[in-house]
C-alpha cells in the first residue's frame, strides 16, 4: 500500500537535537493527517528504517541541522534542495546519517520524487531532555511549513490540527 512519509530524527536525551523526534510527536498528538500518512519516530536512525521507504510517495523530515543563523530558525529545502544540503552536511550523531538513508533509498528505487527536509537550528546540544525555548517555540510553525507541504503534495485543501485523532505512530527505537 502506498503512503506519505512524515519522519522525525534526533537523540532525545541531547536536548535540541531530538527537535525532529519532539516536532513529529506534536503533529502526531495535535493534527488530523490524512489516511495515507504514516507518522515515524525515526530516532537517531538506523539502517532498519529503509523499510519505511517502501511504496512511499513523499517524504518529509524533521531534524535538528546546524544552519548558522538564529536558534529556533526553520528552513525548508524541498527535492534537489534538500540532496544537496544533505551532500554538503555530512557529519551527523546518528549512527546512520540521513543522507546514508536517503542513498539507501535512491539505490533501491525507493526514493520518493516529493521530500523536504525541514530543518530546525539548535542553540543546545548537551545532556538534557527538553528542548531550548527558540526551539520549542518553533514547532508549530515547523509543523505547519510541513502539513502546508503535504497539503499541496497530496492535493488536500488543508490538514489542521485536531485532537483524540488515530495519527497512525509508529515507534522506532533509539539506539
Amino acid at each position: 500500500m502506498n503512503h506519505d512519509l512524515v519522519l522525525g530524527i534526533g537523540n532525545l536525551l541531547l536536548s535540541d537535537e531530538g527537535a525532529g523526534i519532539h516536532t513529529v510527536r506534536y503533529l502526531a498528538d495535535n493534527y488530523n493527517l490524512p489516511p495515507s500518512v504514516t507518522v515515524v519516530d525515526g530516532g537517531t536512525l538506523s539502517f532498519s528504517l529503509a523499510e519505511f521507504f517502501d511504496n512511499t510517495n513523499s517524504l518529509i523530515v524533521f531534524d535538528a541541522a546546524r544552519l548558522n543563523d538564529v536558534p529556533g530558525t526553520i528552513r525548508s529545502m524541498v527535492g534537489s534542495d534538500m540532496d544537496r544540503y544533505l551532500r554538503l552536511k555530512k557529519s551527523s550523531v546518528h549512527e546512520v546519517g540521513l543522507a546514508d538513508l536517503m542513498d539507501i533509498a535512491r539505490l533501491a528505487g525507493h526514493l520518493p520524487e516529493k521530500r523536504a527536509l525541514i530543518a530546525i537550528q539548535s542553540a543546545e546540544l548537551g545532556w538534557g531532555e527538553q528542548l531550548s525555548e527558540p526551539v520549542a517555540n518553533s514547532l508549530p510553525r515547523a509543523v505547519q511549513i510541513g502539513c502546508e507541504l503535504l497539503a499541496d503534495w497530496l492535493q488536500v485543501a488543508t490538514i489542521g490540527p485536531v485532537t483524540g485523532v488515530d495519527h497512525h505512530f509508529a515507534a522506532q527505537e533509539s539506539i
